[in-house]
């Protein structure tokens, strides 16, 4: 769990780090901010749909919680369905769902109808096209992957600062009816997101090296590997395992202040418009924090220790929320949700980079739908649990402490078991450094082969012991150096 998880995508491609990886990369962004954005985009129609249908206001918040449930609920669905069938037939049936929805529910004249409409049809939607954008993104990414995410996670807080201001627009000019209209003709960019995630195709083999192929399958058959719907070999990993529960217990508290933040401020005697500024600000920072982050995270002497910094990323989190439980007037706030906007983003851009880590590329399919069914779960309990403690307690400091524990003890989880896992992974270290070496080797191999490939072979080979880089002698040293290492453990 501690160490990263060199993908190498499909059978044979390495994952090319750019090209048409930033078409993808721009499909993810779009499709992250339509997912995480849109339940709240919705929440403005809310007071609409109250006087229109003659229900409380917690009846129509249902219509936002269905949606999210069936965002991460259905996330092993997802899994198989990606494995079944591919990313991009997948995306686009699933906008397809999400506009037809939205488009469904202008029809409505119940709230029940809502709640299927865009609840379960949009949700499933959405659902099916921000699992599989996910796998994409890394796929197409390897050494640039930490960067990748926190811009694809960037689309969150920038479509949130889009969609909500569009919404009342909406619902101002075409009423709630014509709003969801054309929310759902909006959400067919999804079917477009989706044809970008074009998969990655094996390098083509030389007409000889293809001919001794054939004779080497046709001497030696072997039966074809039957890739698997849902792998739940991922549970044997003690590093998914600790990453699973801690999230879980993570997302108990991580999304309760931004819930209550606006209340907060109006209990404390603020206007309304004021009040909801104070969102904004949090988007703002979130908006710069994640593809900072990103960055931070590639950087060399940091990536192996990702999920430190993940866990760092939470205290931070939950510290904020215990000392922002203290605050008593708007400017405490606003000083609040800008330190919160940064531990958010943070923890937004690095979730799915250290999970990715985790497992790697082929399983990652698999392990990204499991560990959303289980945030799903708390997902449905965290914040309507909160509402409960506040009403109980009728103090929002309560409501705010509590968030800020429950994510500062997922923080010591994901740490201290991955501090224990790596202790117990430190006997495999020498045979991991030594297979990079040899990699490394063979790719600076094939660079000489292609340059020198005029030149006759003597000459070549005369010119690469006086050509040989700094960076080749190293990793031959490495490898040297390690190989001495390990043949006295194998007693030859």
């Amino acid at each position: 769990m501690g160490g990263v998880v060199l993908d190498e995508g499909p059978a044979g491609v390495k994952a090319p780090d750019g090209g048409w990886g930033w078409a993808v990369l721009t499909g993810c962004f779009v499709i992250t901010g339509f997912s995480y954005a849109f339940p709240k985009a919705v929440s403005v129609f809310f007071k609409e749909l109250i006087h229109e249908f003659d229900v409380g206001y917690s009846d129509t918040a249902w219509i936002s919680s269905i949606l999210l449930a069936m965002l991460y609920g259905t996330g092993p669905l997802c899994s198989v369905l990606v494995n079944r069938f591919g990313c991009r037939p997948v995306m686009m049936v699933g906008g397809l769902f999400a506009s037809l929805g939205m488009v469904l529910a202008s029809f409505a004249t119940s709230i029940i109808h809502l709640y299927i409409c865009i609840g379960v049809i949009t949700g499933l939607g959405l659902a099916l096209n921000f699992q599989p954008s996910l796998i994409m993104l890394n796929r197409y990414f390897s050494e640039k992957r930490p960067l990748a995410n926190g811009l694809a996670a960037a689309g969150s807080p920038v479509a949130l600062c889009c969609l909500s201001p569009l919404g009342q627009y909406l619902q101002f000019q075409y009423g709630w009816r014509g709003g969801f209209m054309i929310l759902g003709g909006i959400l067919l960019n999804c079917c477009a997101c989706g044809a970008l995630m074009r998969p990655l195709l094996p390098p083509k083999a030389p007409k000889d090296a293809e001919g001794e192929v054939k004779e080497i399958q046709e001497e030696n058959p072997q039966p074809a590997k039957k890739k698997k719907l849902l792998d739940f070999s991922v549970f044997r990993d003690r590093g998914f395992l600790i990453y699973t529960v801690a999230a879980s217990v993570m997302v108990l508290g991580l999304f309760v202040p931004p819930v209550f933040v606006v209340s907060y401020a109006k209990e404390l005697g603020n206007a309304d418009t004021k009040s909801a500024l104070l969102l904004t600000t949090l988007g703002f920072v979130d908006m710069f924090a994640r593809p900072l982050c990103g960055v931070i995270a590639g950087l060399k002497w940091v990536r192996p220790r990702c999920v430190y910094l993940f866990s760092f990323a939470m205290i931070f989190n939950g510290v904020t929320d215990i000392v922002g439980s203290q605050a008593t007037d708007y400017p405490g706030l606003v000083v609040f949700c800008i330190f919160f906007g940064i531990s958010y983003g943070m923890v937004g851009a690095l979730q799915f980079e250290v999970l990715m880590a985790i497992v790697g590329t082929e399983k990652f399919s698999s392990a990204i739908g499991l560990v959303l069914l289980m945030e799903a779960i708390a997902v449905l309990v965290g914040p309507p649990g909160a509402g409960r403690l506040l009403d109980a307690t009728k103090n929002y400091m309560y409501v705010f402490l509590l968030a800020g524990c429950e994510v500062v003890v997922a923080a010591f989880i994901i740490a201290l078991g991955n501090f224990f896992c790596l202790k117990k992974k430190q006997d495999q270290e020498p045979e991991s450094r030594l297979e990079m070496a040899m990699s490394a080797c063979e790719k600076e191999g094939l660079n000489h082969e292609e340059t020198g490939s005029e030149e006759g072979p003597e000459t070549q080979n005369e010119d690469e012991d006086k050509t040989a880089g700094p960076q080749e002698k190293t990793v031959n040293g490495l490898a040297g150096e390690i190989e001495g290492e390990v043949k006295p453990e194998n007693g030859v």
